[in-house]
């Protein structure tokens, strides 16, 4: 599983369908690049998106699948309370058998 850390297409750019056409391309190349860096394949792509500032309309066009919300608690929570924005989860298999493939044996 791959986390994508960051995408961002600035403001003041306007060309039409670029954030899903990027996706789409970035998806190809990292299934490739991944292979060749770390000699096995990747089998699932995951992205947060800050739902207070972004909607995720990319993601969804290029069918990335919407899993749910976080918490808003951050991954090293010890108060149980809300201390950053609530993020949307979304997550892209890269081949059908991907929870078979994710849950095996690392032998």
């Amino acid at each position: 599983m791959a986390y994508n850390s960051q995408f961002l297409i600035l403001p003041w750019v306007s060309v039409s369908s670029l954030a899903s056409h990027i996706l789409g391309r970035m998806t190809k190349t990292l299934i490739r690049d991944w292979q060749d860096i770390y000699n096995h394949p990747i089998y699932y792509l995951e992205t947060f998106v800050d739902k207070e500032r972004f909607t995720g309309t990319c993601y969804k066009a290029v069918n990335w699948i919407y899993l749910g919300d976080t918490a808003g608690r951050g991954k090293n929570d010890q108060t149980h309370k809300v201390n950053r924005s609530i993020k949307a989860v979304w997550g892209y298999p890269l081949t059908k058998d991907f929870r078979i493939r994710l849950s095996e044996d690392a032998h």
